[in-house]
């Protein structure tokens, strides 16, 4: 609070309103304390009593509301005229109007000039400090007020903390009372826990016990419903679908838990219970297959539209055969427990008793099938019988080959709405396929196809090898390789599975025994006339060089193409038992030939063994390569040459670079050689160490041990080949240097008239291949200078010192007859 005395009042000396000069200046802060007067001339005196009316001192001031000072000045006018106005009497209300309206002439009125006021008496005793003390209250009154409500908040708060220290205190009680409890009470919780795991466990055990007692008691019940009169009426429920799942569950049980007490027993009854409910599900089938028979047989029977069996015997027999509340829901569940949806076995204790089932109740099915689409199947094949005896058997088998797939197609469609499952082919023998083909039927099916074949080779045994080819061409384009863009049906799907499965187990088999007998009647006992044996110019038409070949040649190339037209290329490109014999026996031919020449050399016209070979054998290869045919092999499986080569015949091989020269000198000639090589393709067939046939003669048409022995027919035909070129090209080149070396004697043939006749025979065998008829050329020639210069670095061997032009001409001499010996050898 402010000092008391702040508010003491001071004498102002008087002074005359004129006399004094107002002015705006900053007033004093009335919170400040008044400065002390430096003027010690002017005695204080105390105010007069200005009070016109006396009021009770001790009544407090009226409350009124102060105006908002605008600015330091207005505040302190506003005070002044507060702390004036508040001592006034009922003329209160009045003075404060007049001092509000005259509030500066108030103040004016009080500054009492210094001179005036020297002049007024001094009247001593006139203040009293009782008024002063009441004054300074009722000035203080508000203040007062204030201070009384902070002293009474200030005890509130006192006793809210004293409350708040005071709840501290038995809160901290508290919790050292709860820690004692938690103490107390923690090992009797854990004995609390301890019983609730037991309790867990005794219920989990409870449970155990009461499952396995149901795998027990449920024998009763089982027993009675089984057993029951009209038991067969369960099949066409829901109910024996759990009987059947329950019976699986508790035999799998006892099974598993072979230490229970009489496991075995109860295993073996629930065994036995579970056969008794399956042979009355098949009795179940059974009856209703003959009630849907007994109704649809003698319609389709009696029918004669095609249309109308054909609805008859998919159509209403699906409808009539599935209008039944549960038996063939349950029928599914049996058989799904034997087999999954593609047809593979399944696996579990009663696997072999479902599956015995599944089998029993396929047998049902089909045998009913078989009887009542008796009508359909006489009447395609009485269809069939008829167009090959009035068209053409390869049109009666294609109307009859689409008829069976269509009717297939249907009864696969049928069997999978039955059944529930697929039956694909499929090696296993626990398969769906496997239990289904076992059942020899004369319905044709998607595992039956046995009735297909059968019909089909009884009319194809007395046609000749091109119907057969061309039959079998059909079939192999029309559904097993078609290539559609867009998705695959399931009717071309299941076509393509027949077909594969007709090619393989039936057509093919057939087809190759008919090539075999061909190949015995026409190459291997072919009987050629001796004016057959000769170097025939080929024409340039068609045909090319094959033209002018040996006719056994000609038959197996025409052979090749019909295999080849007639079958996939897999099958022909890689180990075809067909290919490989007719390869063979086609070089077993020409060795007999080439022996034939041998022997009747005076009488064939001047033909060449050794180019006769050559020729042939370049026909046959150049047919193999154009073919795509490299793996000729007798179902070894081997890997042999890959195949796409070229065609053109003119392109030899790289043959060249195996062939051994005079002296063995193959590197002398190499780097010539390589300049054509490239024209060779398939050289990695044929490249082999010159050794291997050094010792073979030239010119000889017998096989090598190793090569006969071969089971590859294409590397019997490459060493053929090889060997052929090789005496030919060695045989002319020793004729070359010998004539050279006779060319000055009389009566020898001329370099000139060799060449010429080498060209005569060339072009007689090669007139529309001049590549191959260069190449051979540069071989012989090559081959003679490798032989004369073996000849002159042997002899060079036994000579030293310098050499004479006479020495030098017995070293040409000696290697020309070298040569002789080596051209009587061969």
């Amino acid at each position: 609070m402010y000092d008391e005395h702040w508010y003491s009042f001071q004498e102002v000396p008087q002074s005359r309103p004129s006399a004094v000069k107002t002015r705006h200046r900053r007033a004093n802060s009335l919170l400040q304390q008044p400065e002390e007067t430096t003027d010690n001339n002017i005695p204080e005196e105390p105010l007069p009593a200005l009070f016109e009316d006396q009021e009770d001192v001790n009544a407090p001031p009226e409350a009124t509301v102060l105006r908002r000072a605008k600015s330091y000045s207005d505040f302190y006018d506003i005070a002044t005229a507060h702390l004036a106005g508040g001592h006034g009497g009922p003329k209160q209300m009045n003075k404060k109007a007049k001092g509000r309206r005259n509030n500066h002439n108030l103040w004016d009125a009080l500054m009492i000039p210094v001179s005036a006021a020297s002049k007024l008496p001094v009247e001593e005793g006139i203040y009293d400090d009782t008024l002063a003390q009441e004054l300074l209250q009722a000035s203080q009154q508000e203040y007062l007020l204030y201070h009384d409500q902070l002293t009474l908040t200030e005890r509130h708060l006192g006793t809210l903390i004293d409350d708040a220290n005071s709840a501290l205190k038995t809160l901290e009680t508290l919790c050292q009372s709860f820690r004692a409890v938690e103490e107390q009470t923690t090992p009797f919780k854990a004995q609390c826990d301890d019983l609730l795991e037991e309790q867990k466990r005794l219920q989990t055990l409870a449970d155990e016990v009461g499952t396995d007692l149901h795998y027990y008691a449920y024998l009763d019940t089982v027993s009675r419903r089984l057993n029951a009169l009209g038991a067969g009426r369960l099949v066409d429920d829901d109910a024996f679908g759990d009987i059947l799942a329950n019976l699986d569950s508790c035999i799998e049980f006892m099974i598993q838990h072979p230490q229970y007490r009489d496991a075995d027993t109860y295993q073996a009854r629930y065994q036995a219970l579970l056969t008794k409910a399956l042979h009355l599900l098949e009795v179940g089938f059974n009856n209703r297959l003959d009630q849907v028979s007994g109704e649809l047989a003698r319609q389709i029977t009696n029918t004669q539209s095609e249309s109308a069996r054909h609805a008859l015997a998919y159509g209403r027999f699906e409808e009539v055969l599935m209008n039944s509340y549960s038996l063939i829901p349950n029928i599914q569940r049996v058989i799904l427990g034997a087999y999954d949806q593609n047809g593979q076995p399944r696996t579990g204790p009663n696997v072999d008793i479902f599956a015995n089932t599944a089998n029993n109740l396929f047998h049902a099915y089909f045998a009913v099938r078989d009887r009542d689409l008796k009508p359909l199947a006489q009447h395609d094949l009485a269809t069939f019988h008829l167009e090959c005896k009035e068209s053409s058997i390869d049109t009666a088998a294609r109307n009859y080959v689409k008829q069976c797939f269509e009717r297939s197609f249907s009864e696969a469609t049928l069997f999978r709405k039955v059944f529930s499952i697929e039956a694909p082919y499929s090696p296993n023998p626990k398969s769906a396929f496997t239990a289904l083909n076992s059942h020899q039927r004369s319905l044709v099916t998607g595992t039956n196809i046995a009735p297909i074949a059968t019909n089909l080779q009884s009319k194809l045994q007395t046609c000749d090898l091109q119907a057969i080819c061309n039959l079998v061409g059909w079939v192999t384009n029309e559904y097993l390789l078609v290539d559609y863009d867009e998705d695959e049906t399931p009717f071309v799907a299941h076509c393509r599975e027949l077909t594969s499965r007709l090619l393989a187990e039936h057509l093919w088999t057939f087809t190759d025994g008919f090539f075999d007998a061909e190949i015995a009647k026409s190459i291997t006992k072919a009987v050629v006339p001796p004016e057959a044996i000769k170097l025939g110019a080929p024409s340039a038409g068609e045909g090319g060089g094959a033209s002018a070949a040996f006719p056994v040649v000609k038959r197996a190339i025409e052979l090749l193409v019909l295999f080849d037209q007639s079958m996939p290329k897999e099958r022909c490109q890689r180990n075809s038992p067909v290919i490989f014999k007719l390869v063979r026996e086609t070089i077993a031919a020409l060795q007999r030939a080439e022996v034939r020449i041998k022997a009747s050399s005076t009488k064939n016209g001047g033909t060449d063994p050794d180019l006769f070979m050559i020729k042939n054998l370049l026909i046959l290869k150049n047919e193999l390569l154009t073919l795509e045919i490299g793996d000729v092999r007798n179902g070894t499986g081997g890997q042999g040459a890959t195949g796409a080569f070229g065609s053109s015949i003119q392109h030899l091989g790289q043959i060249w670079e195996s062939l051994p020269t005079a002296g063995n000198l193959f590197g002398l000639v190499s780097s010539s050689v390589s300049t054509f090589s490239s024209y060779i393709p398939g050289s990695f067939l044929l490249s082999r160490a010159a050794g291997s046939i050094t010792g073979s003669g030239s010119g000889s048409g017998t096989t090598a041990p190793g090569a006969a022995e071969s089971q590859d027919a294409g590397e019997q035909l490459d060493e053929l080949l090889r060997q052929s070129i090789y005496a030919f090209t060695r045989r002319w080149a020793a004729i070359f240097n010998e004539a050279k070396v006779k060319a000055s004697k009389a009566g020898g043939r001329t370099l000139s008239q060799l060449e010429r006749e080498l060209d005569e025979m060339l072009e007689t065998a090669f007139n529309t291949q001049p590549e191959v008829v260069e190449k051979l050329k540069e071989a012989i020639q090559l081959d003679a200078q490798a032989q004369l210069t073996g000849a002159a670095g042997g002899s060079g061997v036994k000579t030293s010192g310098s050499r004479t032009g006479k020495e030098k001409g017995s070293v040409y001499t000696g290697g020309s007859r070298a040569s002789r010996g080596s051209s009587r050898r061969m």
